[in-house]
């Protein structure tokens, strides 16, 4: 297998850390921003949808989308839950990162953090994203309160996916993390897994 991915990407991390947690060998190709490399990928097709990441499959069929390269991954895996009420929940948890979560934590992060965004990083859209982050990290928050995982009682996808953004949101996005200790808790646990790597790893 083959990954074209982004290195300061959570979208991308994700599947890095998929990929790490269940040992598997891919080849990765780093198509950052800006350089040859990702112009090279998007003038060959390698990227479907014109982003990373992209999963070439044994045989060369190419696999967009994160968190569909999540699944296709870990189906049969011990981070694909046998019960189908828990598949649908952990699922949720998964389209709510992209809806709601991702479009939050990931874009504050975002236009604090590259230079090409900046211009677009005004006080008013930085304080508008920092409040609705900090609910929907409250809401996470909340969800964990008591338990250790998303999803059931035992790590899923779910887990590895809204671990890629959330676990840089205080030092890249500038949230208050301090403010939501069960998600801390929940961050430890995710980078104790065997086999983890970090964003940078």
């Amino acid at each position: 297998m083959r990954l074209y991915s982004m290195p300061s990407s959570g979208n991308s991390y994700k599947v890095r850390l998929l990929l790490a947690l269940l040992d598997c060998d891919c080849e990765m190709i780093d198509v950052e921003y800006g350089s040859t490399a990702l112009e090279a990928a998007q003038r060959d097709g390698r990227l479907p949808f014109g982003k990373a990441p992209v999963l070439e499959l044994p045989g060369g069929r190419l696999l967009p989308e994160s968190n569909a390269i999540l699944c296709w991954l870990g189906e049969g895996t011990r981070f694909w839950p046998a019960d189908a009420v828990a598949r649908a929940e952990m699922l949720s948890w998964m389209f709510w990162e992209q809806n709601q979560h991702e479009g939050v934590i990931a874009v504050r992060a975002a236009l604090a953090c590259y230079p090409h965004r900046a211009a677009d990083a005004t006080p008013e859209r930085m304080a508008a994203l920092l409040e609705a982050g900090h609910r929907l990290l409250g809401l996470m928050d909340a969800h964990l309160a008591g338990r250790d995982w998303l999803v059931g009682d035992a790590v899923s996808l779910a887990d590895i996916c809204l671990y890629a953004y959330t676990h840089t949101a205080g030092s890249r996005g500038g949230f208050e993390m301090g403010r939501f200790p069960a998600v801390t808790a929940w961050l430890s646990r995710v980078a104790a897994l065997p086999g983890y790597v970090g964003l940078d790893g």
